[in-house]
């Protein structure tokens, strides 16, 4: 497959994503072919390790390539998108509770898809040109990919924050919000992944970890924890509408862009996820429930539209400018019955 190249290189299984022109955004034949080559590697006994990278200075990966999702949602068939983000959800499960190290070298954009990719392995490196988001909510999906399961963990409500104002994360910044490991100086990766490929020891990229440049999230943290501690979207916005400052006027600006659907369905999910105890599992389940109802309810069609098709930037929100009713929200993520996401094709 021309978009991506899969193979052995000394004790290492290698994944390369290899169009850089489109920002080696993840179609649904790389998806499977990711996904069979690492249910060969976990019982070959030749493969110590895995390490994932990208062709390009761009980005790791920016996403799934949602252009089908669109031509075939807007035609009534909901099939291709359910099928997609079940089997792409069921490799990040995989990539999770895989059981050899996995290494992910995460240059320039890392967003959506590529999380879920990247960002589930035992090694996460990150550079000086690492941008990390999860950006869903600017086109009416919510934070997925197991994202939503690193948003609840992180620290002093950033989760709500990132996942609701699509914020980029440098390298600092996603190592204090839980989405990378190691800062390591890109000039130095190739000959880093030489040694694993030689060597199959994941220790390698440890020893090499160096402390990231001070990212911009420390800075505003004390402010992330003030705002974005409440459970319902509209008391986040009458707080920060509620103070005149650098942060809540730059901040509303972001939320303004961003479905309110599905800022208010990130926050209940971050909300159970916590409650519940957060697991990889529980977090894919939830997100099945939203994007497997995205193109019929949700917003996700218009916001395609808006940002993607005809470039317009002006979606039209079903609940713009106004609260989002908790029952809209229950409706999105009440359980799927007999089409709940299964897991029987992890590996275990």
């Amino acid at each position: 497959m021309s978009d991506i190249h899969i193979r052995k290189s000394g004790q290492a299984g290698r994944i390369t994503f290899t169009r850089p022109k489109a920002l080696n955004a993840m179609s649904y034949d790389m998806c499977l072919a990711i996904d069979a080559a690492m249910r060969a590697w976990a019982t070959d006994g030749t493969v110590k390790l895995v390490v994932i990278d990208a062709e390009g200075d761009k980005a790791f990966c920016a996403g799934g390539d949602i252009a089908e999702l669109y031509d075939t949602g807007t035609k009534g068939d909901y099939s291709y998108g359910r099928t997609f983000w079940r089997d792409e959800y069921r490799l990040n499960a995989l990539i999770f509770e895989y059981k050899k190290p996995v290494i992910s070298f995460m240059q320039g954009f890392t967003m959506g898809g590529g999380v879920g990719i990247g960002c589930h392995g035992t090694h996460r490196v990150v550079g000086e040109s690492s941008q990390i988001a999860m950006p869903e909510v600017g086109i009416g999906l919510v934070p997925d990919v197991g994202g939503s399961l690193m948003l609840a963990l992180a620290p002093d409500h950033l989760g709500e924050y990132l996942g609701m104002t699509a914020a980029r994360m440098g390298a600092d910044d996603a190592i204090l919000a839980g989405f990378a490991d190691y800062f390591i100086p890109q000039d130095g990766w190739p000959a880093l992944i030489a040694a694993l490929e030689e060597t199959g020891q994941a220790r390698l990229a440890e020893e090499a970890a160096q402390a990231a440049p001070a990212g911009n999230l420390r800075t505003v943290r004390k402010d992330i924890a003030k705002y974005f501690g409440k459970d319902r979207l509209e008391d986040i916005v009458a707080g920060l509408k509620a103070e005149d400052s650098t942060f809540t006027i730059k901040t509303l600006k972001s939320l303004n862009r961003n479905s309110p659907l599905s800022m208010a369905c990130t926050l209940e999910m971050l909300r159970r996820l916590r409650a519940d105890g957060p697991a990889v599992r529980r977090a894919l389940d939830l997100e099945y429930r939203y994007t497997f109802r995205a193109m019929a309810q949700s917003d996700f069609l218009e916001g395609i539209r808006a940002q993607i098709i005809d470039k317009d930037r002006n979606p039209q929100w079903q609940y713009a400018g106004q609260a989002v009713p908790a029952q809209a929200v229950e409706d999105m993520l009440a359980p799927l019955g007999a089409d709940a996401l299964t897991f029987e094709e992890v590996l275990r």
